[in-house]
């Protein structure tokens, strides 16, 4: 047995002594993730002094997947665990540590992303949301777009301009932004799956305090990047916990936090929740989903199916060993440079294969699609078949996620600049001042 595997045993071993002792069903959800973010189970990915244990990704998944085998609830999904407590755990003070990821880790505050805009596109550093000083404050007015989870956020982590007179990528901040407050309108953007996961934010003179400044004032793009490398990589195959959602969420807006743990974990069978899962281990590389539903199916056995089943695990496999891979590396002191970026194209690969393959398992009912829990119901009733209209939402959903955390050019660029050494395209970006720069019209 290998050092890495004793060490990942003995993580787990703790693991489950710990659950037996603290596991108490009769708790509210948030007394339970208040006991499981504050012992360092939540994000143990983090370091000890952000309420973490500092172990490689492949161990926080492995915890994470323990936790859900004993029958507890799981950590508190969402992007303040996936994005905001490792960027304010890598820029933040101490003070914001214990102020901001001791609140994300105990699940009492949700978080969503305030960087994309409508006019910036691809080029995050081209974002023109204004903060300006007014004494201890800072005054914010402009738009985002494409923030998932925006409606149920406590807080943002948001970018801003506060020095448009210097080169775009200097004069940035990043904000922790506190999203109950006048002038911060949300707007949900339904989709064509009828779901709507992103909204888009108007901000008129709101207002974020000068100490929730993270990494300091223009120093923004830096923070950004490592929110950046983070979502990438969780976005990815084999790439870690904490994006998706779960059956109780974080903060203050849904109510979950009162509810009784026990009572939650009990409904995580229920039908909609098991649809969804089974819909997100197929789009994270689960072959598993597809080649059970070929089977129910009776296409198993055609060769091209049987092809693409295959194509797919391997993909997951992939996933799988790369992430393996970079704990091995990490351990020794080293790094795979754009791994995340790899991973991000890799569940691309699996999302369009996934659309593809399960369309053709599905056949003429790979058009039927419901687009709110009662039509979902009635399209089940109506045709006997469970997953009537998951694959249809699949494949509606399957276009977002190569363009969302950086589109598949944008990962692309990144490798071939920062790990190949290819050169960048020619423009004056890094010397001319943001203000003197064209502007998308």
């Amino acid at each position: 047995m290998t050092d890495t595997a004793t060490s990942t045993d003995e993580l787990l071993s703790e693991l489950r002594a710990w659950l037996e002792q603290n596991w108490d069903p009769d708790l509210t959800v948030g007394g339970w993730w208040e006991r499981l973010g504050l012992a360092g189970w939540s994000a143990p990915g983090l370091p000890p002094n952000a309420y973490g244990r500092s172990v490689a990704r492949a161990d926080a998944v492995a915890l994470a997947n323990e936790i859900t085998a004993f029958g507890a609830l799981g950590a508190p999904a969402g992007l303040g665990l996936l994005l905001a407590a490792p960027t304010i755990a890598t820029h933040g003070t101490q003070e914001q540590i214990d102020l901001y990821v001791r609140d994300i880790v105990t699940g009492q505050k949700a978080w969503c992303q305030l960087f994309s805009e409508p006019q910036a596109g691809s080029d995050l550093a081209g974002l023109q949301t204004r903060a300006l000083k007014d004494g201890d404050e800072w005054i914010v007015n402009g738009q985002k777009v494409w923030t998932s989870g925006g409606q149920y956020a406590d807080l943002g982590m948001l970018l801003a301009r506060t020095d448009p007179d210097v080169p775009k990528h200097q004069g940035i901040s990043y904000f922790a932004f506190e999203m109950h407050q006048p002038g911060v309108d949300v707007r949900p953007l339904k989709e064509m799956t009828g779901n709507a996961l992103f909204n888009e934010v108007f901000l008129t003179d709101a207002r974020v305090a000068d100490s929730a400044l993270i990494g300091g004032v223009n120093n923004g793009w830096a923070a950004a990047n490592t929110t950046l490398m983070n979502e990438r990589a969780g976005l990815g195959s084999g790439g870690g916990n904490g994006s998706g959602g779960g059956v109780a969420q974080p903060g203050t807006v849904t109510g979950a936090l009162s509810q009784r743990v026990g009572d939650v974990v009990s409904s995580k069978g229920g039908s909609a929740v098991g649809r969804r899962r089974g819909g997100l281990l197929a789009m994270r590389g689960g072959a598993g989903y597809l080649i059970s539903l070929a089977q129910s199916k009776k296409v198993n056995t055609d060769a091209v199916v049987r092809q693409d089943l295959a194509r797919l695990y391997i993909l997951g496999e992939l996933g799988r060993l790369n992430a393996l891979r970079v704990k091995a590396v990490k351990e020794q002191g080293g790094d795979i440079a754009g791994m995340p970026n790899v991973a991000k194209l890799s569940m691309s690969q699996i999302v369009r294969l996934t659309r593809d393959l399960g369309l053709r398992i599905a056949g003429p009912s790979g058009m039927l699609h419901a687009y709110n829990p009662d039509d979902q119901a009635a399209l089940v009733q109506a045709t006997g078949d469970p997953s009537a209209g998951e694959l249809a939402g699949l494949a509606l959903f399957a276009q977002a996620p190569p363009i969302y955390g950086g589109t598949d050019q944008v990962q692309r660029n990144v490798i071939g600049e920062r790990v190949l050494g290819l050169p960048k395209e020619p423009n004056n970006d890094r010397v001319t001042p943001f203000s003197e720069l064209p502007k998308n019209a």
